[in-house]
């Protein structure tokens, strides 16, 4: 097939998988409905300086993130396709900046499939698809290091060095310098090339870097004074060598994850790991670059105390650069290579499409609640191992159309397990509570969460709601609360309750049995309006009468 219609189809395909469907869930609590309503909350207010979260300071992540969505909310109107444009956005942009690079350090082929794979690897597509601030960062990333490596020819692109540092760091903290920097570090120390150093300094890049970082810290330090100590100290120090936050993982967690992660293509991992070892036929030590652009974000956050699954998308684009070469030469009849990546990935796609027929059968749920979507992903996994071994038996001649066949296999693949997430919506999702809650709703009326800070109802309903036994990630900005009707305990929730207001009380299953301890089963029994069995959520009404 021409080059040309190839590169064409490979960007349609990755453009339909990044945005196919994103507004077609609801928000997933915690981390989806926290950045949403912390975005609609600028809109509101007007405050484009302080974030705040249920109305209170909050200061855990900086604001570029939040300024994106606003943008998008402002754009496309409040919903889930605009929540989720920005990750989307920056998705497809680190695809398209590992084209590029990949294009540059080996070839057409090799950089068409190095997108094919980082598109259709599930870590990276479950993140594309999810409005966090993990894949705004990684891009900015991305788009940093590949501003460095263009930039040790032609320094203008160190613009884009220090530009992407900036806005990483504007996204997601310190991290944004520590990760780019380190891997240009390593690089220049184990290649002896230490000319590097003075030529990455450049003024101009130095000087972007300062003024678009900034501003906003220092704008926000001056209307929060207490915003440099928790910031810097607590969310950068504390979290990374401490167990604060209560995200303790070992040492080798992310080993497995990252097996995970590269599903489909796992089985391409040692020939990445091998793309990354010196070779004479590599003088610019390209394969060591993304090595290390792969390793020190690993490393890094395997010795952090604070470890959360998406911390890794930043080192899926080096290894999908990497797993690029390393398919183009199965595809040119390197038969060890096929071999080895038919039984390592045949072995784990398979264990994996067992434990999708098997794990059902162990939950509490019903099984035909689960099955129509963890069958059907299944069933693609097991095609694709089967697909693999076939792969590594056919003859060089055939070798390409099959690799070809394989790549579209995995796409079909990642639309499957998009299916997945109307499944989480039953389970993380307020959306629906809040439609129930919504057709009820008059002026005056009090929405609380109780046990849990339901930050996607307060998306939903558009509205601050009253947390009572809950405070979590907000008790920074609960401690500055001066009105004390949105933080409350028992004892004034039971007050409330009993109160003459109308008051919509959501809380979990889980919290039901203190519940009715605290109000007296008799009332809970007679006002409850709404629940939902599967994922074991309630709505209450404290004055059922006054729905006639």
């Amino acid at each position: 097939m021409n080059m040309k219609i190839l590169s064409l189809l490979t960007a349609a395909l990755v453009l339909l998988t990044g945005l196919w469907g994103l507004g077609g869930w609801g928000l997933l609590d915690p981390d989806e409905g926290r950045y949403a309503e912390i975005s609609r909350e600028m809109l509101e207010t007007g405050d484009y300086v302080t974030p705040r979260l249920n109305y209170v300071k909050y200061f855990e992540k900086p604001v570029l993130h939040y300024w994106l969505t606003a943008a998008s909310f402002a754009a496309f109107g409040q919903n889930e396709f605009a929540a989720r444009l920005t990750p989307a956005l920056c998705g497809l942009g680190g695809i398209f900046v590992a084209f590029v690079l990949a294009r540059r350090i080996y070839g057409l082929r090799e950089a068409l499939c190095a997108s094919i794979i980082l598109s259709t690897c599930l870590l990276w597509f479950a993140v594309i698809r999810l409005n966090i601030l993990d894949m705004t960062v990684s891009f900015f990333i991305t788009l940093s290091l590949a501003g460095f490596w263009f930039g040790r020819t032609n320094r203008r692109y160190l613009l884009l060095f220090y530009s992407g540092m900036a806005l990483a760091t504007l996204t997601k903290g310190l991290i944004g310098v520590v990760l780019p920097s380190g891997i240009v570090f390593w690089y220049v120390v184990l290649t002896w090339r230490w000319r590097l150093i003075a030529h990455t300094l450049y003024r101009p890049g130095v000087v972007l870097f300062f003024v678009l970082a900034m501003p906003w810290f220092l704008a926000v330090c001056w209307v929060n004074a207490d915003f440099f100590h928790f910031f810097f100290v607590q969310e950068h120090f504390l979290r990374y060598t401490t167990r604060i936050h209560d995200h303790y993982e070992p040492f080798w967690y992310f080993i497995p994850i990252l097996a995970g992660a590269l599903v489909p293509w796992a089985g391409l991992l040692p020939g990445m790991l091998g793309g990354a070892l010196p070779r004479r036929s590599d003088p610019e030590r390209s394969g060591l670059f993304l090595g290390l652009w792969f390793a020190v974000p690993f490393l890094f956050f395997s010795l952090s105390s604070s470890k959360l699954i998406p911390y890794i998308v930043p080192c899926l684009p080096p290894l999908a650069i990497l797993g690029g070469r390393a398919l183009a030469s199965i595809m040119d009849g390197n038969d060890a290579g096929a071999r080895r990546f038919a039984r390592l990935n045949g072995g784990l796609l398979m264990f994996l499409a067992a434990a999708g027929i098997i794990y059902p059968l162990m939950m509490d749920i019903p099984v035909l609640a689960l099955y129509p979507y963890t069958l059907p992903a299944s069933a693609s996994l097991g095609v694709l191992a089967l697909h693999g071994w076939k792969l590594a038996e056919s003859p060089p001649a055939a070798r390409s159309k099959m690799t070809a066949a394989f790549c579209l296999l995995s796409f079909v693949n990642a639309l499957l397990f998009a299916r997945g997430f109307t499944l989480e919506e039953r389970f993380l999702s307020y959306k629906e509570p809040a439609a129930v809650i919504r057709e009820r709703l008059r002026p005056g009326d009090v929405v609380v969460g109780y046990g849990n800070t339901m930050q996607g109802l307060g998306f939903y309903l558009e509205r601050r709601i009253v947390l009572a036994d809950a405070v979590g990630e907000l008790e920074f900005g609960a401690r500055q609360e001066r009105d004390p009707r949105w933080f409350i305990g028992q004892k004034e929730l039971k007050a409330l309750w009993e109160g003459e207001e109308r008051v919509f009380l959501a809380v979990n299953g889980q919290k039901m049995g203190e519940l009715e301890q605290l109000l007296r089963k008799s009332v809970i029994k007679n006002t409850i309006i709404w629940l939902d069995k599967i994922r074991n959520d309630f709505i209450l009404l404290n004055k059922e009468r006054d729905l006639d």
